[in-house]
């Protein structure tokens, strides 16, 4: 898993835009190797599939894995005589590479690809890029385990693609329900800062993409599919299971470990309903409760069986201190990962120092406990000195949350850049800096050019401006800034003002439809029922 690249702070979502005039739309991806019998007919019955159904332009591209028969052949054929249709050759084999290679190559703002014996219903497609169209999605899939596909295959293949799945959520709590389906979509902006953290580049491309965008928050919509089995399918079962689980193997024991985080894929305030302030509603407390609950009730547990065991060859002062700290360093770093979110090495130390602090009072709690039975009972029973402690600890681990809260982990309930929190800290760009960029952002009026630091979440006509400062900041391993914006090229040639808004605000602040209506390229696609 790449852990040297910066990806950056994702976009907000919003609807598509009329697209530029010759960008098509949807930009449909099909890896082969070694395919001269079924290239032809596939890329032939998807063409007239989406010229019949898909309202808005579209291109095909076939991606040529090394293939060392006439695959090459039949699909430069198919390049000139369907103007839609693109080629795209690759010296080397993996069906990951070639789809990380086209997509970081593609204008398309909807990126999807599919296996080229369309063993999936066409129907499902549209259904497939609609959520990635309107905003409300970052990636789609179709799913053949969903409660209402349909499907129809061996025995062999159903057990195995079950297993792999139930794998997945044993091992990686992923909450998708089908990784292999080679039936997928993907918004370009959000690929754009997604496909760098992916490293394989074979068949477990698609379920390390996934686990990614879920750990990263990005929103997952899955699509039940009519699916049929190709039996002349030539993907080897036994290999590519053991590839799955090394790769299955590497993501978890990376994500574990800290030594990917993906605080860092953070989506601007406002996308996600979640970050809007409510008044006297606290944020994410109730989340909080429930972690701290269930970690706090196993590290008591934890406690009882340390000090149980340290009483068998010391006092009880020195038993409920040994067993008080192994509890509490462990309890901290539970807190810290589980409860409030905080993943990577970065304010580890600081972390587990505050929370000796923590533990300080925790121990002077319990000792105090201690010391009064003590002093009322010369020799008390064993249980009772346990009952005191639970008690002891029931109040010290409120007094626990309390400091965790509003002392320890104070920057993750506030909202800080998780940056911040993962040892990066941005020194480039102090607060009131960045604040007074977005008021001149916001401020900007209708009818001014935009200048240099104009952004829009738009899909890219060209690629990615770079600055001199992203660059060096880049390659001297700096903190993780964000992405450049991509400026929209308009008919008139004049670039426009672009107005920073909420997910769903209108541009006077108000809060009904503020989506943009997609074109359609064709006139009969258009409803004329529709009033807007």
């Amino acid at each position: 898993m790449r852990t040297d690249s910066s990806p950056g702070t994702l976009p907000a979502r919003e609807h598509l835009p009329a697209a530029t005039a010759g960008t098509p739309v949807l930009d449909v991806v099909i890896p082969v190797f070694n395919e001269e019998k079924d290239l032809q007919p596939c890329v032939r019955r998807l063409h007239d599939h989406l010229t019949r159904t898909f309202p808005y332009s579209f291109r095909i591209t076939i991606a040529d894995n090394a293939s060392t028969d006439t695959t090459p052949s039949v699909a430069r054929r198919l390049e000139a005589r369907i103007p839609e249709v693109r080629t795209f050759r690759l010296e080397q084999k993996g069906r990951g590479r070639a789809l990380r290679t086209v997509w970081s190559a593609s204008d398309a703002p909807i990126l999807a690809y599919m296996d080229v014996d369309l063993s999936t219903d066409l129907n499902a497609l549209l259904p497939l890029v609609a959520p990635l169209i309107s905003g409300h999605s970052d990636l789609a899939i179709g799913s053949r385990l969903a409660r209402d596909s349909r499907v129809v295959r061996g025995p062999k293949r159903e057990f195995v693609s079950r297993a792999y799945n139930l794998i997945l959520r044993g091992s990686l709590q992923a909450r998708f329900s089908d990784a292999q389906c080679g039936f997928k979509a993907i918004r370009r902006d959000v690929a754009q800062v997604l496909l760098p953290l992916v490293e394989d580049t074979g068949w477990f491309f698609d379920t390390e993409m996934l686990v990614l965008a879920e750990r990263a928050g990005l929103r997952i919509h899955e699509v039940p599919v009519d699916w049929v089995d190709d039996p002349d399918s030539t993907v080897h079962i036994v290999k590519t299971a053991t590839d799955d689980l090394k790769g299955v193997w590497r993501v978890g024991k990376a994500l574990a470990t800290g030594s990917l985080s993906l605080d860092r894929l953070r989506r601007p305030f406002g996308d996600d309903p979640r970050d809007r302030d409510i008044q006297d509603v606290p944020k994410g407390l109730a989340r909080q409760l429930l972690g701290f609950c269930v970690v706090g009730g196993l590290s008591t547990l934890f406690y009882l069986l340390l000090y149980s065991g340290f009483r068998q060859f010391s006092g009880s002062q020195v038993a409920n201190a040994l067993a008080l700290l192994v509890s509490a360093v462990a309890n901290t770093a539970a807190n810290r990962r589980l409860t409030f979110g905080v993943r990577g090495r970065g304010g580890a130390v600081r972390h587990q120092a505050q929370g000796l602090v923590v533990f300080g009072i925790g121990l002077a709690l319990t000792s105090g406990s201690l010391v009064a039975l003590n002093a009322a009972t010369s020799e008390p029973a064993h249980s009772t000195e346990l009952a005191v402690l639970v008690a002891a600890n029931l109040a010290a681990t409120v007094l626990r949350f309390l400091l965790f809260r509003v002392w320890v982990f104070s920057d993750r309930r506030d909202g800080e850049d998780p940056a911040s929190t993962t040892g990066a800290p941005d020194s480039s760009a102090s607060p009131a800096s960045s604040a007074s960029s977005a008021s001149s952002a916001s401020s900007a009026s209708p009818g001014s050019p935009a200048g240099p630091s104009s952004s829009s979440t738009h899909p890219a006509v060209g690629p990615y401006p770079t600055t001199p400062a992203t660059t060096a900041s880049a390659q001297a391993g700096g903190p993780f800034v964000p992405l450049p914006q991509r400026p929209v090229a308009h008919p008139d040639g004049a670039a426009q003002p672009t107005h920073h808004l909420r997910a769903g605000e209108a541009a006077d602040g108000t809060w009904r439809d503020a989506t943009v209506r997609l074109q359609p390229v064709r006139p009969h696609d258009t409803d004329r029922g529709d009033a807007r």
